[in-house]
């Protein structure tokens, strides 16, 4: 690849992922009707994983050499993978939309930059956490209650229990970043998620054995389920191969809070695939709970314009 193409590629990068990252909540969607959370996650990992050892095997990648690096790659891979998809695909089994899950989760970006905040400060090379970042944490959670507000009680889709998985996949996700771009030296994408992957698995089938709801590959009437094959196809193929992929070069190629500033841009998107695809209703409220929280995001992610360059 010339230095051009690569050049576009990489400017290309952030505005992809956020495209295939916002299909994960609706794929989740179309495939939590008709599988377990966890069975279809296993098998999501498994066929991943085979992908993957295909791809490595035809490349002739490198696997890391170093046995910690191996622990720091399964330890991210638990976060990443079995906390963060496991939290999200057990919400949506339990009823949340693809909109307001997305919204939850992609708080991320706030927890991210206060944490960075923090430890620059802990160690003597920042301000710690500003007013304005503060400002930004309590419009941003202001947002995101204005969103939810019609959505629990009688007919509502929020529970405490699905809004409880969703923060459990926030928290995943936040400390995966944060611990992956402190501890995770640069590898080869194939080979790290491969290692990811597996270790998502280990720990994600055990709790798939305790389901009793069957995969249902085939329709009452003995057709082959296209959603549910649609949505393992795309899981795979899209958001492990391609979607995790982008999000560990993300990592390894940004700073964390930038990355993660990406992740702010997916609740919109999510919710207007939600919109058409499923119907899931766009109200007044919910442009301005989701406006609201983009500019609490935006005031913790903005940078200092007093810090030096």
């Amino acid at each position: 690849m010339t230095n051009s193409g690569e050049n576009a590629w990489l400017r290309a990068m952030p505005g992809i992922f956020v495209i295939i990252w916002a299909t994960g909540y609706v794929v989740a969607r179309f495939g939590m009707p008709h599988a377990p959370p966890l069975s279809f996650l296993s098998m999501r990992y498994a066929l991943s994983i085979l992908c993957f050892l295909m791809w490595i095997a035809l490349a002739k990648a490198v696997w890391p050499t170093d046995r910690k690096q191996w622990l720091h790659l399964v330890i991210t891979g638990l976060l990443m993978h079995a906390g963060y998809l496991g939290g999200v695909w057990m919400a949506v089994k339990a009823g949340i939309g693809a909109g307001l899950s997305a919204l939850i989760v992609n708080f991320q970006p706030v927890l991210t930059a206060l944490w960075v905040a923090h430890v620059a400060r802990q160690q003597g090379s920042g301000m710690g956490v500003s007013r304005r970042q503060w400002a930004g944490l309590v419009l941003g959670f202001i947002g995101l209650m204005l969103v939810m507000s019609r959505k629990f009680g009688a007919g509502g889709e929020a529970t405490a229990w699905n809004v409880g998985l969703c923060v459990v996949a926030l928290l995943s996700m936040t400390t995966g970043a944060l611990y992956q771009k402190r501890f995770v030296r640069p590898a080869d994408v194939r080979t790290a998620n491969t290692i990811q992957l597996a270790a998502a698995l280990l720990l994600t089938a055990p709790f798939a054995l305790l389901e009793t709801e069957p995969m249902r590959w085939l329709t009452p009437a003995g057709e082959y389920n296209a959603q549910l094959i649609g949505a393992m196809a795309w899981s795979v193929l899209v958001l492990t191969l391609g979607g995790s992929s982008l999000l560990y070069l993300l990592i390894q190629r940004g700073a964390a809070t930038q990355v993660t500033s990406l992740l702010y841009l997916v609740p919109p998107v999510t919710a207007l695939m939600a919109w058409v695809l499923f119907g899931e209703l766009i109200t007044a409220l919910t442009l301005i709970g989701t406006a609201v929280t983009a500019a609490g995001v935006y005031l913790v992610i903005k940078p200092d314009p007093k810090a030096s360059p």
